[in-house]
């Protein structure tokens, strides 16, 4: 099975992830598709105070983006860079606090996932690399098998159906595993399966 690249992937993604780790490759060498999983992810809709997530009505998932320096045409996604211009890694880092500070072990892993939000790391593949192996780390029971940056041939898969669409339909409410790890920390393998 071939997924595409993604930030703070959805738990769908590590649904099928999860089935035969062995057999899966995270494809880099597809064109970049802007305003998908490869950049973006979407946190659960809980709030600070739970007492207040009780009496809205409506709840809204927050969407976050890795915000990107200019995309030539066909550009790679491995070769895609983080732009800095903007604090986007403080935003980030505030709305997962505000999101999750009250869930059970979001204590526990925030350690974990904070230096992302405190160092520049220059191509997003490479921090998506890092955050899936951090996650794969914390779930205890597979080791990450991302292909390698560069050095190392790599086999061409044409991943055309990794397109907006396609993701939607095949990684659900796109929710991202952290919405699980948050909740039910080492238990989180067992829930998705």
């Amino acid at each position: 099975m071939i997924l595409p690249v993604a930030y703070l992937a959805p738990k769908e993604w590590y649904r099928n992830y999860l089935v035969h780790p062995e057999e899966v490759e995270i494809e880099g060498l597809e064109s970049f598709e802007k305003q998908t999983c490869r950049n973006r992810m979407l946190i659960g809709d809980r709030c600070a105070d739970r007492a207040q997530t009780a009496m809205l009505t409506e709840h809204r998932p927050i969407m976050l983006s890795v915000p990107v320096k200019k995309v030539e045409h066909k550009q790679l996604t491995r070769d895609i860079e983080i732009s800095y211009q903007s604090h986007w890694q403080h935003q980030h880092w505030i709305a997962l606090v505000s999101t999750y500070k009250h869930t059970p072990f979001f204590d526990y892993y925030a350690e974990f996932f904070k230096p992302f939000y405190e160092k520049e790391t220059r191509f997003l593949w490479d921090l998506n690399n890092e955050i899936h192996e951090t996650i794969m780390m914390l779930l205890k029971n597979f080791s990450p098998t991302l292909s390698p940056r560069e050095g190392e041939k790599f086999a061409y898969r044409c991943t055309a159906d990794w397109r907006g669409e396609e993701l939607n339909r095949f990684f659900g409410d796109g929710k991202s595993i952290l919405d699980d790890l948050f909740e039910f920390g080492p238990e989180t393998t067992d829930h998705l399966r």
